[in-house]
């Protein structure tokens, strides 16, 4: 537009018409416009339900994984040190077959010494809660007994363990490693 341009107004007939046009417009526009915000309403109604359901299995998610990891915790400070107290065993087992032989020979230095030490590293054992499987004079059991033979014998009940040959130890209630040993059963006819 240049400067000497004037701009004319529109004549009534025009700005009504204009005008009805534009109120017309807002009629039609407010007649579809609340269907659309009722669409727009369930469709943030439903949005927010699944954020609100996807927020409860984040959170039971989140708890189950404190609860895992408390769980995997505890188990590691009550038997992380198992590899250790197994390795710590044949030790054990070796000063229990000293002190047979050599309370044999009638040592008594030796004996007492070793007997000291057996009892010392005994002690340390149960402070980590280390503790024998009852074995000799118990009845069988193979998830605490490994059998490595059968003996007949009228002295014993069937199933009976009659001899210990190895230690078998429980950390807590776990079991550690089952105890070697030999099992009393029934004689045959003839034998005995």
């Amino acid at each position: 537009m240049k400067a000497h341009d004037t701009v004319e107004p529109k004549n009534a007939e025009q700005t009504s018409r204009d005008g009805g046009t534009a109120d017309q417009a807002a009629a039609g526009a407010l007649e579809v416009e609340p269907l659309t915000i009722e669409e727009q309403l369930a469709a943030k109604e439903k949005e927010a339900r699944e954020n609100w359901d996807r927020f409860l299995r984040e959170r039971a998610d989140l708890e189950n994984f404190r609860k895992r990891a408390n769980r995997e915790k505890e188990e590691l400070l009550n038997y992380g040190y198992k590899s250790l107290i197994e390795e710590i065993l044949p030790v054990l087992d070796n000063l229990e077959r000293a002190l047979k032989h050599a309370s044999d020979d009638g040592l008594p230095a030796l004996v007492e010494g070793i007997r000291m030490t057996h009892v010392m590293l005994l002690t340390s054992l149960r402070k980590f809660n280390v503790t024998p499987v009852e074995a000799v004079g118990a009845p069988f059991d193979p998830a605490f007994h490994q059998a490595m033979a059968q003996v007949p014998t009228d002295e014993h009940p069937p199933n009976t363990v009659v001899e210990e040959y190895q230690k078998g130890y429980l950390l807590k209630d776990r079991l550690l490693r089952p105890a070697m040993v030999s099992v009393s059963t029934s004689p045959k006819n003839g034998e005995a």
